[in-house]
């Protein structure tokens, strides 16, 4: 298995084990967006642990903009649509899939002809 694989295997299971702790929710309360909320942010331990992911899920979006611009990563904004939509857990391996994916052909485009 090459690393672009894993990294597509990693989002996947970055989007499972999340939602499969979702889904008693929505099956319970619908798509309650104030009491999901009011729940995960329902204590000081939580409310740090959702602070956490939120501030690392903005540091990724910044550095994989930049990141993306530097090394000419093509559809790296899917990582940015899958980190608002579904999570840091999927996003984070979904752009180093992009992103090791291309790298065969970066390598392949800079290197000197013969």
């Amino acid at each position: 298995m090459n690393i672009s694989r894993f990294y597509i295997l990693l989002a996947l299971l970055g989007l499972v084990l999340p939602w499969a702790q979702y889904m008693p929710f929505v099956q319970t309360h619908g798509v309650n967006l104030p009491l999901f909320i009011s729940q995960v942010f329902a204590n000081g331990p939580a409310t740090g642990f959702a602070l956490d992911v939120l501030w690392a899920t903005l540091v990724f979006w910044i550095w994989s903009y930049f990141d993306a611009r530097q090394n000419n990563v093509p559809h790296w904004w899917a990582a940015l649509l899958a980190g608002a939509c579904l999570g840091l857990s999927v996003a984070l391996p979904l752009y180093l899939a992009i992103k090791t994916s291309q790298a065969p052909q970066r390598a392949a485009a800079n290197a000197p002809a013969q």
